[in-house]
């Protein structure tokens, strides 16, 4: 089709898609500055000009809403003669008979900036500075940028696509960013959260998102962006160029993206270095888009908002879970989310997957414990509990004592949230125990009993890990601990807790002042963790007074008597064990503890592996090497 056979052509029908109708009115512009671009150094011919000046009337009567050219002007408040520059340097792609046609006129296909100022009205020299603009988010680049004026223009492939109405990402960006869709729904609390983001981008500043569960931060920030009209764009900083000059390109790259299509940007700090993170956020304040940073450090709280995130409260945890299970199953028991969600401190992400692993056939527990395991690196290893409450010999009032603890994170959402205790404090909304006794009574394997009659996971806290010489260190790994246990909705073990609640002393130098520092982090975290916390010692009566008065129970494991030991060697061996001559009642004669039972009877179990089964005199040579162990022995035997 020839130009002059395109230009007589009617316009289309009303009633074309937007698309076409975008097509259209870019078309039409273009003729416009075509006719002032062939006909220079002369005047444009003015029924021709009048007559392309109709066709882009009529075009632009087709929309229904702005061109994509038209956003794009808006957003970057170019000029008339800026926008005229942008499209002219679309031409040759978006019409080819104006290439040839400039060809004809000019000697080449594409316009140079010199024959813009020249031809078209409103010119100034200013709109193709590497500041303005078109060069600064590289809509328009020079071919030639040692001749400015006599370089032909052109225009990025991205920015064609999107004048014409196709929507996709940079590839360089696809490779570093990935879309994050707003939740199906948003519990109050974050709400809120996301409300105090988009005051914060309204003002022109990045906000730096903190929590105690990062799988929330993008999710906030989703329903940010949402509810400001834009798509969130996740970007991991470590995976930005670590060259100066590569890591800007991508920054424009992201500003322009961000004039093209309603995008805000979100970059994760976690893992970058620290420096990395301070020199993208002073960067980030010339992004023409909203932007936050998950994690970043307190050092560049100057250049952005800190806005925190924290987690949600139990009940609006349990609805947010039932919304979930609601979108997952037609059919499920009444008032499963409030119990579960009492115990299990699960991000909003996690809950939306626990429940559609409980679609999928796993019990609901199941899938929200196994969605809830922490890694706790080298500072605690987690125990599968398979003690059960028959593996326990111990009085009727303290297994009372220790099925209170079951009991008290069963019905944590009831007592707290329903029955309103948790309105009356944020302190002590957790559960913490004392297991006190001499070795061997049975306190760590009651710690288990209960984890396994909760379902939970048992975490031992290594002391040998946690505690650290260096200032302030034993902190900071409690702290992880703490948090991961939170998170984890495991039952937390300090086995011979006495080594970090110990009581404070008197300040004789500088020891003793970071030693009782340590003890009163203790007692803040300990008052503030909303889990189950057990906490065993062989000596109570080095315990500091604030952490008793804290404690929710205390059990004292009793040294067992003659009848406990005797009914302790009566299940020292499991059923398919082999056993023959042993007599519980002679044997529970001996002085040991359920400990020192428990490991005599798994050495005598080696002992008759080689024969039939276990004999008396295997059981005796056991308990004689238990008691050796602390300098006893076994009479005349």
């Amino acid at each position: 089709m020839t130009a002059a056979d395109r230009r007589a052509r009617p316009a289309d029908p009303p009633g074309v898609s937007w698309d076409e109708a975008n097509r259209l009115a870019l078309v039409a512009e273009l003729d416009v500055l075509r006719v002032r671009l062939v006909a220079y150094p002369g005047e444009p011919d003015r029924a021709e000009l009048a007559a392309a000046q109709g066709r882009l009337a009529a075009a632009r009567a087709l929309l229904d809403r702005p061109t994509a050219l038209d956003g794009l002007a808006a957003a970057l408040r170019l000029t008339g003669f800026e926008r005229a520059v942008l499209l002219l340097a679309t031409g040759p792609e978006l019409a080819g008979e104006v290439a040839d046609e400039l060809t004809a006129a000019h000697g080449q296909p594409r316009p140079t900036f010199g024959l813009t100022l020249a031809a078209l009205p409103g010119a100034h020299w200013s709109a193709l500075t590497p500041d303005a603009p078109l060069r600064r988010w590289d809509l328009v680049r020079l071919l030639d940028p040692d001749t400015p004026t006599g370089s032909p223009l052109v225009t990025e492939e991205r920015v064609l696509h999107h004048l014409m109405g196709v929507r996709y990402l940079e590839p360089d960006l696809a490779a570093v960013a990935r879309p994050v869709p707003p939740p199906a729904s948003l519990p109050p609390a974050f709400a809120a959260v996301a409300a105090t983001i988009r005051t914060v981008w309204e003002h022109g500043r990045p906000a730096v998102l903190q929590g105690p569960q990062p799988a929330n931060l993008p999710v906030v920030a989703a329903a940010a962006a949402d509810g400001a009209g834009r798509e969130l764009r996740l970007v991991a900083v470590a995976d930005l160029p670590s060259a100066v000059r590569d890591r800007d390109r991508l920054l424009r790259l992201i500003g322009r993206e961000s004039l093209l299509a309603p995008a805000a940007w979100a970059f994760d700090a976690d893992g970058a270095r620290p420096e990395d993170a301070r020199a993208l956020i002073r960067a980030l304040g010339t992004l023409p888009a909203p932007v936050a940073v998950f994690g970043a450090l307190d050092t560049v709280l100057a250049d952005g908002v800190l806005v925190g995130v924290p987690r949600l409260p139990i009940a609006e945890r349990a609805a947010a879970l039932d919304a979930a299970l609601d979108r997952h199953l037609a059919d499920r028991a009444a008032g499963e989310a409030a119990a579960v969600a009492g115990v299990f401190d699960l991000a909003l992400p996690d809950l939306e997957l626990a429940a559609g692993d409980a679609a999928a056939g796993t019990p609901l527990w199941q899938a929200c414990r196994a969605r809830s395991r922490s890694r706790y690196g080298g500072q605690a290893r987690v125990v599968r509990p398979r003690a059960r409450w028959a593996d326990l010999v111990l009085p009727d009032t303290h297994v009372a004592q220790l099925r209170s603890l079951v009991a008290a994170v069963h019905h944590r959402t009831r007592v707290l949230h329903d029955w309103g205790f948790a309105e009356r404090s944020s302190r002590g909304l957790g559960t913490a125990a004392l297991f006190a006794g001499p070795s061997g009574t049975g306190k760590t394997l009651a710690a288990e009993v209960i984890a396994r009659e909760l379902g939970l996971d048992l975490v031992v806290v290594d002391l040998s890990q946690v505690v650290s010489k260096f200032i302030g260190e034993t902190e900071k790994n409690l702290s992880r601990v703490f948090d991961a246990a939170e998170d984890g909705a495991a039952v937390l073990l300090f086995d011979e807790a006495d080594t970090l609640f110990g009581k404070r002393t008197e300040v004789r130098d500088s020891h003793d002042r970071y030693a009782n520092l340590e003890v009163g982090y203790m007692l803040q975290r300990m008052e503030s963790f909303t889990g189950l916390a057990i906490l065993t010692t062989n000596a109570r009566s080095v315990l500091d007074q604030a952490f008793l008065r804290r404690l929710r129970i205390v059990v004292t494991f009793p040294y067992p008597d003659r009848a406990a030991r005797e009914t302790m060697w009566r299940r020292a061996f499991p059923d398919a064990v082999p056993v023959d001559g042993i007599d519980p009642g002679r044997l529970a004669a001996v002085d040991l503890p359920g400990g020192g039972i428990a490991a005599a009877a798994l050495t005598a179990a080696y002992l008759g592996a080689d024969g039939e089964g276990i004999t008396g005199e295997q059981v005796a040579t056991a308990t004689r090497w238990e008691l050796a162990k602390n300098g006893r022995s076994l009479g005349g035997r």
